[in-house]
């Protein structure tokens, strides 16, 4: 009786571990129409994520903005391929899909079309150390692409030129997936637009871009072809909205304004980083980040010192936050060299930057705000603020404030500040290269927890098996 009731439970877990088959599932009916706004979506850093640290993503940030602007709750609802999101939105199981979708005829023909989010161009994408190709009618190997993706809308418009031009399609792999098999040599090429791309560079280094076969692809929200005129209208004022408030200005910014500095070496050298070096410090920077996410100040203090406890810099700073000796004394540690003492110590310090910045400058981007006082001093982040808002944008976003940083070292901008000539532009380098060793942490950090879920899930199988089996000999 024991071992049945073993074996109940075991079943029981292992049913709670398979993923929820979407289509199973009648959402149409569990609520009465628009008092949920249901948006299908994908996967994708860029698109919607849904980690410990809560769900993001550009798609995911608008559609929030817009079931606040309807007044209703957000439901994100993540397909695992475009077929069964746009059977979603066909079946009116959902209201909107935001998934990053580029405008294409075809789309444009079953669906209605929202406004544009932002721009992006459609490239070939190959691995590094492989002849870059030059020619899309004389490549030397296939291209393999997402089905019902729009890089299919591409390459059917390529053939009439290149009659010769073949492809694979396939249904069982995103972006992601495509992405990964090209960076292992297992597939030749595949088509992507330029933001994933870039993102996907921080993970994958890899990754090449190869020729642009479409320039200025807009990408955009679709609705249903019928019965979705309220929707479509509501749509427009809050894009109108939106808008005005800078609000797509502000998304591009946070999601792609950061990755495109590319550099192969750093990118693969961080990573390596990660596998060999952080994990001997990892728990010092968990011990002392407090509130904020410990990613950050491992990118910060990567940043600083590629995790060196020993750096040092012929300017005086020193150790694995890099801090000066005044610094050092005002946070209390006595030795920089002293790994934990460094990075409790640059801790203490960013967040007491933080602290220090004006109340106005919104929770999220205080952290941008505080690495670039921690790079060129709070001073000069107040200088490049008052010249932001003398230009008549906004001080206290960091979209603006990082546009008008770089000034700080021409003549006739600073001497109009208080603490004159700065390298503001090394400031707004500093701060995207964390953003992106941020990203990348972040990305592995999903990764590891995914393949601990898979490892998990085998495991108990594996029991399952085995009392199973036990079982089956005892009764012989």
């Amino acid at each position: 009786m024991i071992k049945t009731l073993f074996i109940i439970l075991l079943c029981g877990i292992l049913s709670s571990c398979e993923p929820i088959d979407i289509q199973q599932i009648d959402i149409a009916s569990s609520a009465p129409k628009r008092t949920v706004l249901k948006v299908g979506t994908l996967y994708g850093p860029q698109i919607y994520l849904n980690s410990d640290q809560g769900e993001s993503g550009f798609d995911f940030e608008m559609a929030q903005r817009f079931a606040d602007y309807l007044a209703v709750p957000l439901e994100m609802i993540p397909y695992t391929n475009r077929k069964q999101l746009f059977a979603a939105l066909k079946e009116n199981k959902i209201d909107i899909i935001a998934a990053g979708i580029a405008k294409t005829p075809n789309r444009g023909q079953q669906f209605k079309l929202g406004p544009t989010l932002y721009k992006v161009n459609q490239v070939l994408v190959y691995k590094e150390g492989t002849p870059e190709p030059k020619d899309i009618g004389t490549l030397s190997g296939e291209i393999t692409v997402m089905a019902n993706s729009s890089s299919v809308n591409i390459l059917t418009k390529l053939q009439k030129d290149y009659p010769e031009l073949m492809w694979n399609q396939v249904n069982d792999k995103d972006n992601e997936e495509l992405f990964a098999l090209i960076a292992n040599g297992e597939l030749n090429y595949t088509i992507s637009d330029s933001n994933s791309l870039l993102i996907n560079q921080r993970f994958l280094p890899e990754l090449r871009a190869g020729m642009i076969l479409e320039e200025k692809v807009e990408v955009m929200w679709l609705l249903p072809p019928k019965n979705s005129d309220r929707l479509m209208s509501q749509l427009l004022a809050f894009w109108h909205k939106e808008r005005r408030a800078g609000t797509l200005e502000h998304l591009n910014e946070k999601y792609f304004g950061h990755v495109k500095r590319f550099d192969y070496v750093d990118t693969r050298a961080f990573i390596r980083a990660i596998d060999n070096i952080l994990p001997e410090y990892r728990s010092f920077f968990e011990q002392y980040a407090g509130e904020l996410d410990w990613r950050k100040l491992a990118a910060a203090s990567y940043q600083e010192s590629h995790w060196n406890p020993s750096a040092r810099s012929p300017t005086g700073v020193r150790g694995m936050m890099m801090l000066t000796q005044p610094t050092a004394t005002y946070v209390g540690v006595d030795d920089r060299l002293d790994a934990e003492q460094s990075i409790r110590g640059g801790a203490f310090y960013l967040k007491d930057m933080m602290e220090r910045l004006p109340d106005t400058i919104p929770e999220v981007q205080r952290i941008w705000f505080a690495l670039a006082s921690y790079n060129i001093g709070l001073g000069h982040v107040e200088d490049a603020r008052r010249l932001t808002e003398s230009m008549g944008m906004d001080p206290s976003a960091w979209r603006d404030v990082k546009k008008v940083l770089p000034l700080l070292q021409q003549a006739k901008y600073y001497k109009q500040t208080r603490y004159g000539y700065a390298r503001g532009s090394e400031a707004v380098h500093y701060v995207d290269s964390i953003r992106r060793y941020y990203d990348t942490l972040v990305w592995i950090d999903l990764q590891t927890k995914n393949i601990d879920v898979i490892e998990d899930h085998e495991k108990i199988e594996v029991i399952a098996e085995e009392v199973s089996d036990n079982l089956r000999g005892s009764e012989q």
